[in-house]
């Protein structure tokens, strides 16, 4: 350890701040007892600093301690440095035990917008002190890499590296409206959709493959291919509407359209592979508490959602 100080470049802050107090203490027993430390921790602190810098900064007897001419020069330096750690780490305490600061969080773009959006007005003003970054995109973005305290991901599963927590269920429904199903008739098997225009999703987890799942085990894959392949779910609303197409929307878009008939859903008797909203963000530990009071704020908002056709 003292070897790495010795040639390391970075400056040794633990030595110059047991200086500090032995300056401010004239004393090594009292430096430890404000420091929290053992006797024998602080004399090795000062004497690494000093060797690190070349000349003894206090002279020792069994009975005395002072500071030499070298030693009064940076006390006063080595002090200020103490001084200005401890209000760092006073602010950075405030702010992890406090609601407050910037939290840039990334959402789906339709889900921020419809799910999301509209009930942040009611955060802000409980918590005043916070300000949310927020971004919405339909890809993926990487939390750690660029930035971010948290996301929501709309999965099958959540991302294995990050931690999650799951706000509700989110079905996926094969739709098409009245007009197509009667231009063309209804699918009856999953097989059938091969030969149908399938809009596809260019950020669906599964590359473009449709999984359906029947009541008694079976499984079918089909690989959509239709006249239009979009990077956002509600670029397919139009084309649905107008009787053109087959396509694959979340619950939390589709309720609407299928509670009032203008989307009815194809083989209804096959399923996908349900998934859910999740809370997502990089680590759990040391968590400040605006991430906390957000991450309640959206499971007590978000956990029983009025999109939901079928209660979990």
């Amino acid at each position: 350890m003292i070897a790495e100080l010795s040639m390391s470049k970075m400056p040794d802050f633990e030595g110059l701040a047991m200086f500090a107090k032995v300056a401010e203490e004239r004393s090594f027993a009292a430096a430890a007892r404000v420091m929290g430390v053992s006797v024998a921790t602080v004399s090795r602190g000062v004497s690494r600093l000093e060797d690190r810098l070349g000349a003894r900064l206090l002279n020792r007897t069994s009975r005395q301690l002072a500071l030499t001419e070298f030693g009064r020069s940076i006390a006063e330096s080595a002090s200020q440095l103490y001084r200005d750690a401890e209000e760092t780490e006073g602010v950075a305490r405030d702010l992890s035990s406090q609601p407050k600061g910037l939290v840039r969080l990334a959402i789906p773009m339709t889900f921020g917008l419809k799910w999301v959006a509209p009930i942040l007005p009611e955060f802000l003003e409980a918590y005043p002190e916070v300000s949310i970054d927020l971004h919405l995109a339909d890809a993926s973005v990487d939390l750690i890499g660029d930035g971010f305290d948290a996301a929501i991901r709309i999965a099958v599963l959540p991302d294995s590296s990050l931690v999650a927590r799951r706000l509700a269920p989110v079905s996926r429904y094969l739709v098409a409206s009245p007009a197509y199903l009667q231009r063309f008739g209804h699918p009856l098997r999953p097989q059938d959709l091969e030969t149908r225009n399938c809009l596809g999703y260019a950020y669906r987890a599964q590359n473009d493959v449709w999984r359906l799942h029947d009541n008694a085990g079976n499984e079918v894959s089909v690989t959509p291919t239709g006249s239009l392949r979009v990077t956002n779910v509600d670029a397919l609303v139009p084309a649905l509407l107008a009787g053109i197409a087959i396509a694959e929307l979340p619950e939390f878009v589709a309720s609407e359209y299928l509670r009032d008939g203008r989307l009815q859903r194809v083989l209804p008797d096959w399923s996908m592979q349900l998934g859910g909203v999740y809370l997502v963000t990089p680590s759990a530990r040391t968590r400040p508490a605006k991430i906390d009071v957000l991450f309640d704020f959206l499971i007590r908002k978000l956990s029983d959602p009025s999109w939901q056709l079928i209660a979990p």
